[in-house]
């Protein structure tokens, strides 16, 4: 069996997604004994993937793809996956990645495993642990189909650094009678970390009491190089955007640090960012739910709390 991975970027730049990627399709290609290729879509300068071990880049050039189309990102790569001979297909979970996996195993007539979280429990069967329930078990399935895509789950895996000198290959790719989509350019925001790139997000719900409290929220971020969120009656009342809303309904997180200022817990926003390797609640209410699913917990003011945990940071960094 040989390994595919797919290494998506964002404006000129890998997400940190890919390099996990990376890192975990080298330890499936050790454990079956095979080879590993790596795919990107429009992009010639594949330097930073070698660093994590992809001694074989296969660039998907094509004029058809130069913005995001699900349909389109699948059907490249499920022609590279044909045309490398790969049985194996791996695809990140963010919110592109859980659009274009199923389409590609559809395309490769292949199971897809989603929210896959280590290295293969077995090799035969081919059998891969699982997240199941919103987070709260695992689950050890076998995957029987001749081609399988993995869904990885972030941060489940890490960064491996395995430095190769690695070679480049061109892949050209065109849509068969167009992708039959209308796009509309939106401009983001830039200079900010994205909540689907960040290690640290810090969150704030309904106890700040009005958006003009959110500074210390956006200073306490800045400090540690975090994305900023909020639980979804915060985004529901227009006080922040509604890309910064996480949860069950919003977006998942599986950030290493998990920070929730002012947020009671409800089963929905828990479901969503269960998957995070720490959480820290801050909150006035020693009965909030969010306490029992916790790492650690303060109880207490965020407004005399968060601003005193800001001037220690600072003071902890200058040290």
């Amino acid at each position: 069996m040989s390994v595919l991975v797919f290494a998506d970027s964002s404006d000129g730049k890998f997400k940190k997604s890919a390099f996990e990627l990376v890192s975990y399709g080298n330890r499936i290609a050790e454990q079956l004994g095979s080879s590993l290729t790596v795919a990107t879509i429009n992009h010639g300068d594949a330097a930073d993937l070698y660093t994590y071990g992809a001694s074989k880049v296969v660039n998907v050039e094509s004029g058809d793809l130069n913005g995001f189309n699900a349909k389109g990102y699948a059907a490249a790569l499920a022609a590279v996956a044909n045309t490398t001979g790969a049985n194996v297909v791996v695809i990140d979970s963010s919110a592109d990645g859980l659009y274009v996996a199923p389409l590609v195993a559809i395309e490769l007539n292949a199971a897809y495993a989603s929210n896959v979280v280590s290295d293969l429990i077995s090799t035969a069967p081919f059998t891969v642990k699982r997240k199941a329930f919103s987070n709260k078990a695992f689950s050890n399935t076998e995957v029987k189909t001749d081609v399988k895509v993995i869904g990885l789950a972030k941060n489940s895996f890490g960064t491996v650094e395995n430095p190769v000198d690695g070679a480049l290959e061109s892949f050209s790719f065109s849509v068969d009678g167009g992708l039959g989509v209308a796009t509309e350019k939106v401009e983001k925001a830039s200079g900010q970390v994205t909540i689907a790139d960040a290690d640290v997000v810090v969150s704030a719900g309904r106890g700040l009491k009005g958006p003009e409290n959110w500074g210390m929220v956006e200073e306490l971020a800045n400090v540690l190089g975090a994305a900023t969120a909020c639980s979804k009656p915060v985004s529901d009342l227009g006080w922040r955007p509604h890309s910064e809303h996480v949860g069950q309904t919003g977006k998942p997180v599986a950030s290493n640090l998990y920070i929730a200022i002012g947020i009671s817990g409800a089963i929905q926003h828990l479901a969503g960012v269960n998957a995070s390797k720490v959480k820290v609640v801050i909150n006035t209410d020693p009965e909030a739910p969010f306490f029992k699913a916790a790492d650690y917990g303060v109880v207490g003011d965020a407004f005399e709390v968060v601003p005193k945990l800001i001037d220690k940071l600072k003071a902890f960094k200058q040290a």
